[in-house]
This record gives C-alpha cells, sequence and structure tokens, in this order.
C-alpha cells in the first residue's frame, strides 16, 4: 500500500462512501473476490476487524495451511472458537479482542478520565499513557498465559488477568 492508495480508500470509504470493490477500478492490479472472506489469500498477519464470527474453522484452515503465524482481533469475537482452538493447536500468535482491540475502549477512558478532571493532555501524552497501557496488557497476557512449553496462550492469559483485576477490586471495595 502506498500514501496514495490509502488516502484513496479513506476518500472511497470516507467520503463518497462507496465499496471497496470500486478499488479495484482505480487499481486494476489489485485482486477483488465477489462473495468471499479475504482468509483464503495468502498473509503472514491475519487481522479480523469487521463482525463476529467472521474466522470460521474454514476459514483457520486456510489460514494456518498458507503460513499465517499470527491473528490479532480488531473487533468483538470475530474468531469462532474452534477456529482459535486451531491456532493454539499450531501455536499461532493469537491475540483475543479483549486484548489487542483493548486500545479503543483505553483511549475513551482516557477522554473520560481527562473530561473528569478537567485536564488537557497533548497527542503525546495520551499515546504514551495508552502505550503504557497496552504494554501492560501484554505483560498480563505472558506473565498469565505462558505455557510449560513457552508458548504465549493470549486468551488464558487475558482471562486469568481479567479475572484477577476484578477480583482485586472485589476485595479493595470490601465484597469479598
Amino acid at each position: 500500500m502506498t500514501e496514495e492508495k490509502i488516502a484513496y480508500v479513506k476518500n472511497l470509504k470516507n467520503v463518497i462512501r462507496g465499496r471497496i470493490k470500486e478499488y479495484v477500478k482505480q487499481y486494476p492490479n489489485a485482486k477483488y473476490f465477489e462473495g468471499e472472506r479475504p482468509w483464503g489469500v495468502k498473509c503472514d498477519i491475519a487481522m479480523p476487524c469487521a463482525t463476529q464470527n467472521e474466522i470460521e474453522l474454514k476459514d483457520a484452515e486456510k489460514l494456518v495451511a498458507n503460513g499465517c503465524y499470527c491473528v490479532t482481533e480488531g473487533a468483538n469475537m470475530p474468531t469462532t472458537p474452534d477456529a482459535i482452538a486451531l491456532f493454539q493447536k499450531n501455536k499461532m500468535l493469537y491475540s483475543p479482542g479483549k486484548a489487542s482491540n483493548a486500545g479503543g475502549v483505553s483511549t475513551s477512558g482516557l477522554e473520560m478520565s481527562q473530561n473528569s478532571m478537567r485536564l488537557k493532555w497533548t497527542a503525546e501524552e495520551v499515546d504514551e499513557k495508552l502505550h503504557r497501557i497496552m504494554s501492560d496488557i501484554h505483560a498480563a497476557c505472558v506473565k498469565y498465559g505462558t505455557e510449560e512449553d513457552g508458548y504465549i496462550n493470549y486468551v488464558k492469559g487475558a482471562n486469568i488477568a481479567g479475572f484477577i483485576k476484578v477480583a482485586n477490586a472485589m476485595c479493595e471495595q470490601g465484597l469479598v
């Protein structure tokens, strides 16, 4: 992708409100697969970011067969449980949305904090805070998700870290 092509897609989607298949008219060397999901295309990293259950087992099998080594979710539950199991069986890097998609929620939280405290942070300050949050999420996933063979099960790590965070908050509030 070039800056020109990214600008074209931004204009196409955000201004014209067109369909992505129009990209091929502008750039004829591109390929568009009508009615298909993109998971059959050879890639190193896949980022499902659209809808729930976007990657099903048959899609996961294509990704594995094509040598994809990393799937990181950018939506709420775009990968089905059986597809996740296949990724984990093949020791792929797989980041569930609750970990990799946390940046958007964290940014909203930073905005609310900033508004509540009547502060104005620079873009650099917000970026630094967000970077720290995401680094902490990764560290927690590694801490709680590293298995005996060294494989990092990010689903397990995110689930355990989330449980511990809620349990600690309940204890601090005197609820447990």
